[in-house]
Formats: structure tokens, sequence, C-alpha cells
């Protein structure tokens, strides 16, 4: 008999190709959206319109039907876990929430980064509201048993995404020989991981029963620094000596407001991890898309999708001015 998996959400860039991966191996699927989902379903896979913020409407939606296991990626503040519980308590053997490597303070006390490390992120409001997801969803899993696994990604990236703030507006300004901004020197260290290589190590916890009360990191073991992130796109792009401007995260978030929280606290930290356990709950789990053939992707898609080559004028004369004040 097939796994039977729900997705609440899911049809953004990792839940879409962990559905993939999942259909793949011959679960039976299910999402559910509010809207027509944004990306190609995969044949196999059901979907399914409702609001999955709304317990009442999202019961009646689902039926009696149960779930192997069901994985909530949409989820952002304990306010969207209302009624959770209660619904999927006797509909599911496993309860998956898709947390965030962001919940993890900054700087970390101690390298490399484990499952037990300090969950701690009182002013980025992203890894704060998820630290209180994953603080409440806890709680029922010690007071009722509810059969709760978090899942923590960190920074995943498919063809669709370029890793870098600036976007394709570090590659516009690559390939017209302009200088990019780097924030701090350049060295600090950054794992980036293929969505496909997160769906493959994804999959395997799902209906995993040894993952029940335990969180998860998936992360890849593909570690660059900032500027190694830079030169491997440009290098796809076809820019063989990239112009690189360092500059403190405090002097850009003055000239780029926007980015002054993301920089603060979480992109100037290195960010290393300890796989071990998702070595041990997906024995022979190993990255296969190195970031070099990932820029090649990025870049080929960006380069045949006139409308993802988004270039913001606003930021280009920021980096500008930064560079022009040394």
């Amino acid at each position: 008999m097939s796994t039977r998996i729900l997705f609440l959400g899911g049809n953004g860039m990792i839940g879409s190709a962990a559905a993939e991966e999942a259909a793949a191996q011959g679960a039976e699927v299910t999402i559910v959206t509010r809207s027509e989902p944004r990306r190609t379903v995969r044949d196999g896979v059901r979907a399914l319109h409702g609001d999955v913020r709304d317990p009442e409407s999202l019961g009646k939606l689902l039926g009696d039907e149960t779930w192997d296991a069901v994985v909530n990626w949409v989820a952002f503040t304990p306010r969207d876990l209302e009624g959770q519980v209660e619904l999927f308590r006797d509909r599911t053997s496993q309860y998956v929430f898709i947390s965030t490597c962001s919940v993890f303070g900054r700087p970390v006390p101690s390298l490399p980064i484990t499952e037990s490390s300090p969950r701690r992120q009182p002013v980025f409001g992203y890894g704060r509201d998820k630290v209180a997801c994953e603080l409440f969803l806890e709680e029922a899993y010690r007071e009722s048993d509810f059969p709760l696994t978090i899942v923590r990604p960190f920074h995943t990236y498919d063809r669709t995404a370029i890793p870098v703030l600036s976007g394709w507006t570090a590659i516009e300004r690559m390939r017209t020989g302009r200088p990019v901004i780097v924030h701090g020197d350049g060295t600090s260290l950054w794992t980036l991981m293929h969505s496909s290589d997160f769906a493959r190590a994804f999959y395997p916890l799902l209906g995993n029963q040894h993952a029940v009360g335990e969180s998860v990191n998936v992360v890849s073991g593909d570690i660059l620094t900032w500027d190694q992130i830079h030169l491997e796109l440009a290098a796809a792009a076809g820019v063989r000596s990239p112009r690189l401007v360092h500059r403190s995260s405090e002097s850009i978030a003055a000239q780029w407001p926007g980015w002054g929280e993301v920089l603060e606290h979480d992109f100037r930290h290195s960010m290393l991890f300890d796989t071990a356990k998702l070595r041990r709950l997906v024995p022979g789990f190993a990255p296969r898309v190195s970031f070099s053939q990932g820029a090649r992707e990025i870049i080929a898609h960006h380069d045949t999708t006139p409308d993802a080559r988004g270039v913001s004028e606003e930021l280009s004369a920021a980096f500008d001015r930064l560079i022009a004040r040394p």
C-alpha cells in the first residue's frame, strides 16, 4: 500500500519539489492551496482548493480521510496553527511542521549547528515567529502526544531563485562590467541546498516513526563563502573577472534599509551544520547538485525567461553610492 501524504500549502519552490519526489516514489499526494497552484502540479498529485488556516472549512473539505503524514508548509505564526492539533490528532500518525534554520540565534555560540543548538530570535521577525510555532507544537507533543516532526530547511534554491539578495541586478551589473556589493569581507560561510536535494532528503522522513518527536535540520554540505557564491554565478553567466566590492552590513543598510534586518540577524553570520541526525534518519543521503551546477541552471533559466530578469535601478544606484564611499 502506498504512503498517503497531505500537503497543507506546498506549491512553492521546495514544496513542489517534495511533492514531485513523493509522487515519483509512489506516494499518494494531496495538496491543499487557497488559490490555483502557481507551479505545475505533477500528474497523479491531487490538488484541492481550501483555506488551510480555517480548520472548520478545512475539516469539511477533507471529510473523514486519514494520512500517513500531514505536512504544514504555510504556518508562519502560531495563529496560523490554530485548530491544527485538534483537526489532525486522530487523522495522521505524523504531523510535519516546516520551520527554518533561522530559528537558531545569531551569532551561534558554537559551530557546527545541531538540532539542539539554542533557538533565539528576539528581533528577526521570520525566525522569531517560527520559534513560537515550534514551541506551540512541542507543547502539544508533550501534553497530548501529538505526533510532531519539525523539519528545518536552510537556504534552498532552484533554477528560479538567485540566492543573493540583489538577484538579477547583480548578474546584470557583472555582465556589464560594473562592481557588485558583497556584505562584510565576503568570507563568512554559508550553506546552500538545491530543492531537488531537499526533496530527496525530506521524503524518507514522511511516515518515518523514528522522526516523530524529533526536529531535523534538512541541509546540504555545500559550504561556500559569499564571495564564492557570487563568483559561481558570475562564471555561469559568462563573466570571467567580476568585480566584487565589500562593504559592511551597516553601510549597506544605511543605503538600502530593506536589507538591514536580514543582514544583521542572518546573512552576516557563518552558518555550518552537523548533518548527523539527517544521515541517521535517511541513511545514504548525500546531495547531488553542486552550486556550480545549480548556478548554471539558474542562469540558463533566467536567460530564457525574460520576465524573470528583473533589474532594480534603485538598488543599482545604491550600489554605486556605496562604491563611491570607501
